[in-house]
């Protein structure tokens, strides 16, 4: 009897499951939600102490600093963390007026980012009432979070990003508009 391991093992496990799930459809795209337009409060699920929620933290503020960041902190390494996500994600789905949940971490070995293909935590992502980034390692990096969440984002950085518009866009567009309609307003009072 021959079976693979280290990596190897870990590749065949995800290969399966990607095949499995596949067949029952949970990465249809049919599935898949938009994301709010203007999100008022984001959850972070990700580890307190990791580069990943500075990085969303840093790039939300930025962009948007009236949307509300819930952090929700995680292990997301090891035999513990499937459940540790799993349990946060129960807690934001009954907590009102979240808009917008970001789940990952940063990037890591093979073996470190393979929580993220439990597939415990991907049903638990896929039942989600409120739309889902994943937001795993680097951009080569891929798990079945990615597959089963309504978006995947290539690093965290990027998932914030892609989460909340850019106030200087949004400010730039209503003076804009602005404009139009006092033009428009004056065209008529003429």
């Amino acid at each position: 009897d021959m079976q693979p391991t280290g990596v190897g093992a870990l590749a065949l496990a995800y290969e399966q499951l990607k095949n499995k799930l596949t067949k029952e459809g949970l990465f249809d795209i049919d599935s898949k939600r938009p994301l709010p337009p203007a999100p008022k409060r984001i959850a972070v699920v990700t580890s307190e102490t990791g580069a990943a929620l500075q990085d969303i933290i840093s790039v939300i503020s930025r962009r948007n600093p009236g949307v509300a960041i819930v952090v929700c902190p995680v292990i997301v390494q090891g035999e513990s963390a499937p459940a540790s996500m799993c349990a946060a994600l129960e807690k934001i789905y009954s907590t009102e007026g979240i808009d917008l949940i970001i789940i990952g971490r940063g990037g890591g070995s093979y073996e470190d980012l393979f929580c993220f293909n439990d597939e415990t935590l991907v049903r638990k992502i896929y039942e989600s009432p409120i739309p889902v980034i994943s937001a795993v390692g680097h951009e080569t990096d891929f798990t079945i979070a990615d597959f089963v969440a309504d978006l995947r984002a290539p690093t965290p950085s990027a998932a914030a990003e892609l989460a909340v518009p850019d106030y200087c866009e949004i400010l730039y567009s209503v003076d804009k508009t602005l404009d139009i309609m006092t033009e428009t307003l004056q065209r008529r009072i003429d």
